[in-house]
């Protein structure tokens, strides 16, 4: 399989776009952040707009 052909998100962290990867095989539709750091700093991002 082509990158091209790879399915996208968006993190709703950072708010850009990240693709499948190889270790997301077999939980892609539970995978929600880009990366651990937007999945931690997710949190104190959310108390500052409130």
């Amino acid at each position: 399989m082509k990158k091209e052909n790879f399915p996208e998100k968006i993190c709703p962290s950072c708010e850009r776009p990240f693709s499948w990867r190889k270790k997301w095989k077999l939980n892609w539709d539970d995978v929600i952040y880009c990366s651990l750091k937007c999945k931690t700093h997710k949190k104190s991002r959310d108390t500052e707009i409130r």
